[in-house]
């Protein structure tokens, strides 16, 4: 069978100040790469964290702003946790506890997509 890579959604974005707070400064990813066509061109960028990526694109048709992705994670009640000591001003999120077996920590980016973060529930 032919081997297939990891999958790496695209996120709309319509601010590269919002979305580098929010991304970086807030969820911990980092900037990976960054691309424009020119100057005055719209923002394509690739960040990451612990082995998930993300595209975030201000390019028109990339993607639909209120997407949501799912990310999976060893220590969900860490990340949660450090989240909150961040006190950013736009999200709190907290852990939830879903009747399909799995914890869930879900936060709204500023242009309407949701990341889901998720563990077991015995992490």
């Amino acid at each position: 069978m032919t081997g297939l890579g990891p999958v790496i959604p695209i996120l709309r974005m319509f601010d590269e100040a919002k979305a580098r707070e929010f991304y970086v400064g807030f969820l911990g990813f980092r900037i990976d790469f960054e691309h424009r066509f020119g100057s005055d061109f719209p923002l394509y960028m690739q960040v990451s964290r612990a082995g998930a990526a993300l595209h975030l694109s201000e390019h028109h048709g990339d993607a639909t702003p209120g997407s949501a992705v799912r990310i999976g994670t060893t220590d969900l009640g860490q990340l949660a946790s450090e989240l909150r000591e961040k006190d950013y001003k736009f999200a709190r999120p907290a852990i939830q506890e879903q009747p399909w077996g799995l914890r869930e920590l879900i936060v709204g980016d500023p242009f309407g997509n949701r990341i889901v973060f998720y563990g077991a529930v015995a992490d």
